[in-house]
């Protein structure tokens, strides 16, 4: 799910991609977790894309990771999330 974060230095930019059913909160749900791990995320950096058939979205986020911690803890409360098929 993350990757080895021992190789990075920290601050770095780190990005991250969640896919999920394109339910209608997913979104608003997603960026509430991301704003409690990286209060500090830039909204231009983060982008979002429908599957075809509309079933599914895929929101690419990059935050400024400032240790392994946030980014584990940040991924786990992601991959907890109901609707949350994925996250790379």
């Amino acid at each position: 799910m993350v990757a080895d974060l021992k190789l990075l230095t920290f601050p770095t930019h780190y990005p991250i991609k969640v896919v999920g059913r394109a339910e209608s909160l997913l979104r608003v749900e997603i960026d509430a977790i991301f704003l409690r791990h990286a209060p500090d995320i830039d909204a231009s950096l983060t982008s979002e894309r429908f599957s075809e058939n509309g079933n599914y979205l895929s929101i690419s986020y990059t935050i400024i990771a400032r240790s392994e911690a946030q980014v584990t803890a940040l991924a786990a409360e992601l991959a907890a999330q109901p609707h949350v098929i994925m996250v790379i």
